[in-house]
């Protein structure tokens, strides 16, 4: 199993390969490449979020998932949100509406899970995990072609406020190949590195961050930030191609998708599975939009680290002269389910997973954007590399399908057999005439290979 790493942006993946070549651990190499991303993939993520990561420690053989995603504010309740901003995007053609602001935000994760998860798996000091991710806020990144395309789609999420100043500095948005720089983002890092994430909670950030959201209308307060903690999740499993995954149970469905997979996948005509694989995903999930990255880490030890991080789409609400935009997850109805009280855990489809042989020997370390074609790209790749033997950049370039309801929408290149044969099984085929940020963006290592999805500027490396 080679060490290497595998992201969203050639910069997330080069902090995560440098630290690994400083002797740190898998988990210090992903949280390292998360804190990148904050700069790296600001379109798509940011400190100001939430996420989850799925943790195989190689010498006891286990898997451990943690739950580090938004929560929902009122624990002070000493104040009423007003209204939150109604938005619509398109993302892969379809108009949505969305609502942003500071009602929006719910208690971000990512400082907390980041801490925690350094706290368990990491060697290196705390300070040193941070500073790549200061050294490349100051500095700036080049954007990908990938992301101005999504920069394009949720635009009416993130210009707002200082998001203008950002991501349209010249009045116009920002194109693929200038340059992405956050002013003040490399003083929170800072911070960050200095007081540890503690900053975000009951520290000066924290206090900022509550004067900022209530003065947008929100009721985030100093109990909710408080009362905040990193929760340990019960790991889910499923057997695909004779192998083990291994992830949470989200939202969307990920884990039971791939249980029902049949049994004798690898022996069917690929027509016959191309329905039998849709037939799965349309018993589970609908769509829904939003924005996320993930990393993956495997180290010289065998120990992998797997963290998919999102803002939603972005509340517009940045902390001021520190470059960070909040979250937008309470303006994700979809998310925010029955009887969720204040300091309740929001829900999300994020998926990180790890795959083992039956020796318990690592084999796949992966994780996607995507919102509910997560889950779409996930099985997909882990089809790719499980059943039809592909090398791990080809199985996440190839032509992917997403099933909404009873219409299967392919990208440009999948196989026509395939598609008529889901035409005969009753589904709407909607034929794109691109490959598309919208079909997902994976990034995986394993015995196969590392890569980061194509379709949004994905890189991967072996070490």
């Amino acid at each position: 199993m080679p060490a290497g790493v595998a992201a969203g942006h050639p910069a997330t993946a080069e902090v995560g390969l440098r630290i690994l070549a400083a002797g740190g651990s898998a988990a210090d190499a992903a949280v390292a490449a998360v804190l990148a991303t904050t700069t790296s993939e600001s379109v798509l993520t940011g400190i100001g979020g939430g996420g989850f990561a799925t943790y195989y420690d190689a010498s006891t053989q286990t898997v451990t998932c943690l739950d580090f995603f938004c929560s929902n504010p009122g624990l002070d309740g000493d104040i009423v949100a007003g209204p939150m901003v109604p938005i619509e995007v398109y993302f892969g053609r379809v108009p949505q509406t969305y609502s942003i602001g500071g009602a929006s935000v719910g208690v971000p994760g990512v400082p907390a899970g980041c801490g925690e998860v350094h706290r368990r798996w990491g060697r290196l000091p705390w300070h040193r995990v941070v500073e790549p991710a200061i050294t490349l806020a100051s500095s700036g990144v080049v954007l990908p072609a990938a992301q101005a395309r999504t920069l394009i789609s949720v635009a009416p999420a993130l210009l707002p406020g200082e998001g203008a100043a950002i991501y349209a500095p010249a009045g116009e948005l920002l194109q693929g190949g200038e340059l992405l720089h956050h002013p003040g983002l490399d003083r929170a890092l800072t911070i960050l590195a200095e007081e540890g994430p503690a900053t975000f909670y009951t520290g000066r950030l924290g206090r900022l961050m509550v004067d900022t959201v209530r003065a947008e209308g929100g009721a985030l307060g100093p109990a909710d930030l408080a009362a905040y903690r990193v929760l340990e999740l019960e790991v889910g499993h499923a057997l695909v191609g004779g192998a083990h995954v291994y992830a949470r149970h989200d939202l969307n469905g990920t884990i039971d998708t791939l249980a029902a997979l049949p049994a004798d996948l690898a022996t069917m005509s690929r027509p016959s599975r191309a329905v039998a694989v849709a037939d799965a995903l349309r018993t589970r999930g609908r769509q829904r939009l939003g924005d996320t990255t993930n990393i993956s880490v495997v180290d010289h030890e065998g120990d992998a680290c797997v963290i998919t991080t999102t803002l939603g789409i972005g509340a517009g609400v940045w902390l001021p002269g520190f470059g960070i935009n909040l979250n937008s997850m309470l303006g994700e109805g979809e998310l925010m389910t029955p009887g969720l009280s204040p300091g309740g855990r929001v829900q999300s489809m994020m998926c990180p997973l790890v795959v083992v042989d039956d020796s318990g020997e690592l084999v796949v370390a992966a994780g996607s954007a995507g919102a509910s074609r997560i889950r779409t790209a996930l099985v997909d790749t882990l089809l790719g590399v499980l059943v039809d033997g592909l090398d791990m950049p080809s199985a996440i370039a190839r032509p992917r399908f997403h099933v909404v309801d009873n219409t299967v929408h392919a990208e440009l290149g999948y196989p026509e057999d395939e598609l008529q044969a889901l035409e005969t099984a009753g589904y709407e085929v909607t034929r794109w005439p691109n490959m598309d940020h919208y079909f997902g963006g994976v990034s995986a290592v394993g015995v196969a290979g590392a890569a980061g999805d194509p379709r949004r500027g994905g890189v991967g490396a072996v070490t």
